[in-house]
């Protein structure tokens, strides 16, 4: 079979890598890949968003698989001109994609769902909401309704920074038509961790929970980011609470799905907010995390094209998930400037010589080849993925293939899987 993979960014690396392993793949084709995936995949001359044009090649091609990385794509529709043509592929439609797409609609059909989630008003008037956030007071969460490369959420300490943060979105704009409707929610206290579940519509399997690290710097400091790290398994995610998650978030999720007739054979994630026993959902994403999976599909050992094959043909029911028991921690190394202005086409060096330690595996993000050379060309550039007995030894490991890798103005955070370790 062949498989073709949506997206160019470290999650899209993890996917290509992991299907690459299996003996059902023949090629791997990605659109349009980065540096790292084009060793392992042949690329596909064709726009990323050109849905018809991306068919018309899979058809062409014969690819019996075809697997959606970002949310970009998934809100614009190419799983429904894929299904349309009649071919396989791994993720929802549009319908289903808006509950990424839009914050508001994801947090009414949580609503409506019994899904737990933080209190929340909608605005789209500049006035009326910092009228509302001077009369509820601090510490409050502002979000942008659309998509903002999960930089449209601001965490506010004080009434101040709330104003501001409703003002850059819905004065200045500075997300564009994604900030002109905008959620004000109450701030949850705890700690967060992502469960990601497969769904064919019918059932739902949810794999190991894993733990984000948004914030630019150590001790989550700093601007929001689309992550610099991740850790999988994560500790807060006790027995107990996967139970209350399993009961309260993925089944009452797949009972939306179904009552409102959405077509959704992907994956599910929920960012949680989880304090002693009690589990709120900050948000849903219709498709893998990043940097999620390059911790998650490491320690994955079932067949990955099988488990998305049997998600598209509606077969999940009988999928039974098999773990590396050893925790996966990844740690990404981003562009000096990121989440702001950064610096581009930088040499990168070192690298085989983390490749070549014991259960370690890099996976390239924003990576260009020039000239033979290898070279930075995006904000978070590396996610260095380390495995280990224990989550210390996992820690310990990752860090030390990242000493090893070098480029002018990196930028990495010293923390993560800190909590895990504690």
């Amino acid at each position: 079979m062949n498989v073709m993979v949506i997206g160019g960014g470290g999650r899209e690396h993890a996917l290509a890598w992991k299907l690459k392993q299996s003996p059902r793949v023949e090629r791997v084709y990605c659109v349009p890949g980065n540096a790292g995936m084009r060793k392992i995949c042949e690329v596909v001359p064709v726009g990323m968003q050109d849905f018809k044009g991306l068919a018309a090649f899979a058809k062409a091609h014969e690819v019996g698989l075809t697997v959606v990385g970002p949310e970009e794509p998934l809100c614009g529709g190419i799983v429904n001109v894929f299904q349309n043509a009649g071919l396989r592929i791994f993720g929802p439609s549009s319908a289903g994609a808006q509950l990424e797409g839009s914050k508001v609609f994801a947090k009414r059909f949580m609503e409506r769902y019994g899904i737990p989630t933080a209190r929340f008003e909608v605005f789209e008037d500049v006035e009326k909401a910092v009228e509302y956030v001077r009369k509820q007071g601090a510490p409050l969460v502002v979000k942008a309704d659309g998509l903002a490369g999960g930089k449209g959420v601001s965490v506010c300490e004080s009434v101040g920074e709330a104003e501001e943060a409703v003002r850059a979105m819905l004065e200045r704009q500075v997300f564009g038509a994604a900030g002109r409707r905008i959620l004000i929610e109450e701030y949850l206290d705890g700690e967060e961790a992502s469960v990601l579940a497969l769904t064919d519509g019918k059932a739902i399997v949810a794999l190991e929970p894993a733990q984000d690290h948004k914030r630019v710097y150590d001790n989550d400091q700093g601007p929001n980011t689309g992550g610099m790290g991740a850790y999988s398994p994560a500790p807060v995610v006790t027995p107990r609470v996967m139970r209350v998650i399993e009961e309260k978030v993925l089944q009452r999720f797949l009972l939306g799905i179904q009552r409102e007739k959405i077509d959704y054979r992907g994956v599910i994630y929920a960012g949680l907010m989880i304090k002693g026993e009690e589990v709120r959902v900050l948000e849903f994403n219709v498709r893998f995390g990043d940097p999620e999976a390059q911790a998650i599909l490491p320690r994955l050992r079932s067949d990955l094209s099988e488990v998305c094959m049997a998600t598209v043909e509606g077969r999940l029911s009988g999928v039974k998930l098999v773990w590396d028991a050893r925790p996966a921690v990844c740690v990404v190394m981003a562009s000096g400037g990121y989440p702001g202005a950064y610096h581009k086409h930088l040499p990168i060096t070192g690298l085989e010589e983390a490749e070549r330690m014991a259960d370690v595996v890099v996976f390239h993000a924003g990576t260009e080849e020039v000239k033979g050379a290898l070279v930075t060309n995006g904000g978070r550039v590396l996610g260095v993925t380390a495995l280990g007995r224990t989550m210390a030894e996992a820690v310990e490991r990752a860090y030390e293939a990242v000493e090893r890798i070098h480029f002018e103005h990196a930028h990495f955070r010293w923390d993560i899987g800190a909590k895990a370790v504690r």
